[in-house]
């Protein structure tokens, strides 16, 4: 799947210095690599088990909601505060400097399904674990967590070391 590294723009010293940031909205423009990357994603996930897909906010719902319509899956959305209107559950999750908020509907997933969480990007875990976090608040189960692009120095895959973890593509030293 590397051949999806020549739609994806690196951003040097953004947000900050030293920092090479890994912009995936130029693959979203193009149309082949992002057809070529929403069907990698269904390919690779067919044949997993699970009820649902779990897009996290937000660039995650660009990629998880096709996925979920191509497999005959619900798709549900898991939001930053303020953006959910029912009655929903929260976690807080450090950042490097802070801490942010990821909220989900109480009723967007049966107890006891089983749900594919997807995002655009894995760097440090630290949205997706929160995520999964919330995924098992209210009853569900991680089958697994899906990527387009992995920062592997990073190390977020070991963050998230209790469940399945797929990346399309993978950065390291760059």
């Amino acid at each position: 799947m590397d051949h999806l590294k020549q739609y994806i723009r690196t951003i040097p010293d953004f947000p900050k210095p030293g920092i090479e940031f890994r912009d995936l909205t130029t693959l979203f423009l193009h149309p082949e690599g992002f057809r070529r990357a929403v069907d990698a994603l269904i390919e690779r996930h067919r044949a997993t088990a699970f009820d649902a897909v779990v897009g996290v906010e937000s660039r995650g719902f660009i990629l998880a909601a096709p996925v979920a319509y191509a497999l005959g899956k619900g798709f549900v959305p898991v939001r930053k505060p303020g953006k959910l209107p029912g009655p929903k559950l929260g976690v807080e999750y450090a950042l490097e400097y802070g801490t942010d908020r990821l909220e989900i509907h109480v009723d967007a997933l049966r107890r006891g399904s089983r749900v594919l969480m997807v995002d655009d990007l894995l760097a440090t875990g630290g949205t997706m674990e929160a995520a999964c976090r919330l995924v098992e608040q209210v009853g569900s189960h991680v089958a697994g967590c899906a990527f387009v692009v992995e920062l592997v120095d990073l190390k977020g895959r070991d963050r998230l070391g209790r469940y399945p973890v797929d990346a399309l593509v993978e950065f390291a030293g760059e």
